[in-house]
């Protein structure tokens, strides 16, 4: 918030081309998420000889689907990484918060309690559980002064080999078939073509080819990852909770002269962490049918990556949750093209790296811009 806010006055004294930037630091991601859109549009067609586009509602939602993990796990992380903190046991909580929710829900079905309440078990055991891992981080950074990095590196190979303990090294199966339409069935259907049309809330008896031609629109773990980020935006930019955590990435010590309860608040941010990373490892388990104990491996440096992308300080103090949402919709949208343009996987790694690089770098140059401008010129 404090570099946003310095950025006004400081640009009147600017040149025109450090205003360029400084521009291009507000808005780049933006402008590079519509020509990577633009640029897949027009090339996917060209390289499958028009059997394959890129812009279909079917791969717009497979997008959606696929960014979901990754949100949920760089929503924490915004808050926190705004905090001039860090939190590495996210993507490992996740998988704790899997095993924990197919645990519950397997159970609790199995005593004799029906369907849905036992999905409301599986999903308060995932965020519970979770969340009891981000509160003990949290009251080690804020009591003990312990870093942020080595708490939660520890935290992790801790929580690993807990949800490998809890899952017996295997994945939790045997959980009620009719879960998977909590994290598969959507809002909204679509089949394409004759005899084909709308259906709200409700799935069509299809097969064959009109199977084939149906699309689902707005995945229900979609929606609720929706309506996480909007409570996230409301948060973090109407609330005082918002303002504190922009006033502790700021400056730690002026924020404690001000009478704002640092340690309380680094505490809560952690743990929050923790929930969103929660959610995901719940909706994971919808989605398959099954708790994993492993399926975080590549989703902890992809949601750092999101955020950082997204405009994100690691310094802390600047930064918001549509940069990492678009930060997110950045990481998918490359990687789905990539992979439609029959591009080998690993250069998706390399691109990827890039892009995180030329944001840092970006972030980078804004604040050298800022903090040269708002010193003024030598005496």
């Amino acid at each position: 918030m404090k570099a946003v806010a310095d950025m006004a006055p400081a640009a009147q004294t600017l040149t025109p081309p450090k205003r360029f930037v400084l521009a291009l630091s507000r808005f780049w991601a933006w402008a590079f998420l519509a020509l990577m859109i633009v640029f897949f549009v027009v090339t996917v067609p060209i390289v499958s000889n028009g059997a394959v586009n890129f812009l279909t509602v079917r791969n717009s939602q497979n997008i959606l689907v696929a960014i979901t993990p990754i949100l949920l796990l760089g929503l924490g992380q915004t808050f926190v990484i705004i905090a001039a903190g860090i939190d590495l046991s996210v993507g490992w909580v996740m998988s704790l918060a899997s095993v924990l929710s197919a645990l519950a829900i397997r159970a609790v079905f199995n005593a004799g309690l029906p369907l849905f309440p036992s999905v409301v078990v599986g999903f308060l055991a995932a965020v519970a559980g979770a969340s009891v891992v981000g509160f003990v981080n949290g009251v080690i950074i804020a009591k003990l002064k312990v870093p942020a990095f080595i708490v939660t590196l520890g935290s992790s190979f801790i929580v690993r080999g807990v949800a490998l303990l809890m899952s017996e090294n295997t994945t939790v199966i045997g959980l009620p078939p009719g879960i998977r339409a909590y994290g598969n069935d959507a809002l909204v259907y679509f089949i394409r073509g004759e005899a084909g049309g709308l259906y709200f809330l409700a799935t069509p008896e299809v097969s064959g080819e009109l199977l084939r031609r149906m699309d689902r629109i707005l995945p229900y773990p979609v929606v609720l990852t929706a309506i996480v980020v909007a409570i996230a935006i409301f948060v973090l930019r109407k609330t005082q909770f918002g303002r504190h955590t922009y006033a502790i990435g700021g400056n730690v010590e002026a924020a404690i002269r001000t009478g704002i309860p640092v340690d309380r608040h680094i505490i809560s941010l952690y743990t929050l962490s923790s929930a969103t990373a929660g959610i995901a490892g719940f909706l994971s388990t919808l989605r398959f049918t099954a708790g994993s104990a492993v399926i975080n491996d590549p989703l902890l440096l992809a949601s750092i990556a999101a955020v950082i992308i997204g405009g994100v300080s690691l310094f802390g103090g600047a930064g918001s949750v549509m940069g990492t949402v678009i930060g997110a919709l950045i990481i998918a949208v490359l990687t789905t093209g990539l992979v439609m343009l029959n591009v080998e996987a690993f250069w998706q790694f390399i691109v990827v790296g890039v892009v995180v690089i030329v944001a840092v770098l970006i972030d980078q140059s804004r604040d050298l811009i800022i903090g040269r401008a708002t010193r003024g010129p030598p005496t």
